[in-house]
């Protein structure tokens, strides 16, 4: 999908870093297709502009954060970047990380994390977040919930009026042992909502999708509202056979949107 953007103000900055766009003069006029990863790029580079020196980092996973983790690499490449240590919240990015250089440490090791910079399959007005449609979330509210400060980067598709608004999956992580009763139990908790709950499949086959944890991801779709997100949360959490969930509540601290009309930096 292409979006038309006329104005980058506020991203500019972090739009001629991502190169999608040319120094120009203010009597010039340049009409700028961006397509969503562009924008994904530009929200990226924005929140690594937060990152300093000395910091130890949480590193996303996903389609949004490896825009993050590919600019951290190369700021460290540059020498603008030092003495940093990543966080990875998966398999994918830490083969990601490795690859471009960033020194890797684990939770054990640092369980304190200065900034981690993810994204979101899903931000409400609120800030609370459904993340993990790309398997990873048990990995990333681990590395999350240990942050400081949690940067979200976005673009406006992702905004919704409440979690589940979008009509795509809300992951619940899952052990194998008797997952179809496990389902069963999830989509009864929020038949009122319409819930229905989807073992999550990968390759031709349809192979039972595997988390970098050796679990299943029942992926639950809702018609309507799932209410109270903390009764919600623990209402899921207290099912037997439950790993985590995919609603990240009140953890974003900032949350940087890319649309058509320049970056919007939301912060609690």
């Amino acid at each position: 999908m292409a979006i038309p953007c006329p104005h980058f103000i506020s991203s500019a900055k972090a739009a001629m870093e991502a190169g999608l766009l040319i120094p120009s003069s203010p009597s010039s006029s340049v009409s700028v297709i961006l397509s969503q990863d562009d924008l994904k790029k530009i929200a990226a580079y924005k929140a690594v502009e937060y990152v300093e020196s000395g910091m130890v980092l949480g590193l996303g996973t996903g389609s949004t954060a490896k825009h993050a983790v590919a600019r951290i690499g190369e700021l460290i490449r540059q020498g603008k970047l030092k003495n940093i240590i990543g966080i990875p919240t998966s398999t994918i990015t830490h083969e990601q990380a490795v690859s471009l250089g960033i020194p890797l440490s684990d939770l054990d090791s640092h369980p304190v994390i200065d900034l981690a910079i993810d994204g979101a399959d899903e931000v409400d007005p609120y800030l609370n977040l459904v993340k993990g449609r790309g398997g990873s979330l048990l990995r990333e509210k681990m590395v999350e919930g240990a942050c400081k400060k949690f940067v979200c980067i976005v673009d406006e598709s992702k905004l919704v009026n409440y979690l589940g608004g979008s009509g795509l999956a809300m992951p619940v992580e899952v052990i194998r042992f008797c997952w179809k009763f496990t389902a069963g139990r999830l989509q009864n908790l929020f038949e009122e909502s319409g819930c229905v709950a989807k073992l999550r499949t990968s390759g031709e086959k349809g192979e039972p999708y595997v988390t970098d944890n050796g679990n299943y991801i029942v992926d639950l779709y809702f018609k309507k509202s799932i209410g109270d997100l903390r009764v919600a949360s623990d209402a899921i959490l207290n099912i037997a056979g439950v790993v985590e969930h995919g609603m990240f509540l009140d953890m974003a601290t900032t949350v940087i949107v890319a649309g058509e009309l320049g970056l919007t930096v939301k912060s609690k």
